[in-house]
């Protein structure tokens, strides 16, 4: 469905993305991860169409993506999208008029659960409420491919669990890729299938959740027995105390022992570990 073939971008003097290929073949909720700068939005735009690549290709659904070819199977919802000042009800009816896909129904049943006021005027709702709407407009696309750039800033947290619980929903009555880009990565990793994290441009991870979880853990104990215990592994980072040591694998399981501690690693210690400019450190 989605297959970007070596791309890079430039702005002026800064590569945004660096040689970046990766192929998204099927149906699911994708986590994409990465630090500020790291070039998140900037590929999920060139997916879109809404930027053209320096070099490389996007191709989405067998075209090639540019900005004289949009693809009509994606939707892109950014955290500062902003829409025409009209009553909700409004918008989603023009939704629908440019839109013959769009379901109305579904967004009026996803607009009273969330508590949208559909007499009120978009530039009239909070922040939160913006980025619900703007959501709830992608979810009721029908288009095959949603991106969501920092879809829950500025929810409270029931929010953030509701809308969760919507992507899932919406998943099950229409199976589709969704990629969703965020920075509260414990949350999104209840929800995900796919993880693909990227670090200065570059493509650092594209792996199944479920592997993650299988490979990822900590091993805490007296220094020297840790470090007999994981050697030859590949050591995410570590922390010292004293004579003790916590280091952070993702590699095989070793064995369980009485000389030393292993607990599973939540996805935000497994990124930031991944993505650490110190060498070593978490």
């Amino acid at each position: 469905m989605i297959n970007i073939k070596n791309v890079t971008k430039n702005y002026s003097n800064n590569l945004a993305l660096d040689d970046f290929s990766i192929e998204i073949k099927q149906p699911g909720i994708y986590c994409l991860l990465g630090r500020n700068g790291a070039g998140k939005t900037t590929l999920l735009k060139s997916i879109a169409g809404h930027i053209g690549v320096s070099g490389g290709e996007v191709i989405v659904c067998d075209n090639i993506v540019s900005k004289l070819d949009m693809p009509r199977d994606v939707h892109f919802v950014e955290t500062s999208a902003s829409h025409f000042d009209i009553r909700l009800e409004k918008l989603f009816r023009a939704a629908k008029d440019i839109n013959p896909d769009f379901d109305y129904d579904f967004a009026l049943k996803l607009a009273g659960r969330f508590k949208l006021n559909l007499r009120k005027r978009y530039d009239k709702l909070s922040f939160g409420m913006k980025a619900m709407a703007n959501t709830l407009i992608a979810l009721a696309s029908g288009r095959e491919i949603l991106l969501l750039d920092e879809p829950v800033l500025g929810f409270d947290p029931v929010m953030r669990k509701e809308f969760y619980d919507m992507l899932q929903e919406s998943m099950a009555e229409k199976p589709r890729v969704v990629i969703v880009s965020t920075h509260i990565i414990d949350e999104i990793s209840k929800v995900a299938e796919q993880l693909i994290i990227i670090n200065k441009g570059k493509l650092v991870m594209f792996s199944d959740i479920n592997e993650i979880d299988e490979k990822a853990y900590s091993v805490t104990g007296v220094a020297s027995h840790v470090e007999e215990a994981t050697k030859g592994l590949n050591i995410l980072g570590e922390t010292k105390a004293g004579g003790f040591i916590s280091r952070y694998v993702y590699d095989k399981r070793i064995e369980e022992s009485d000389k030393y501690a292993i607990a599973a690693l939540g996805l935000q210690e497994f990124f930031v570990g991944l993505v650490s400019d110190e060498e070593g450190a978490m």
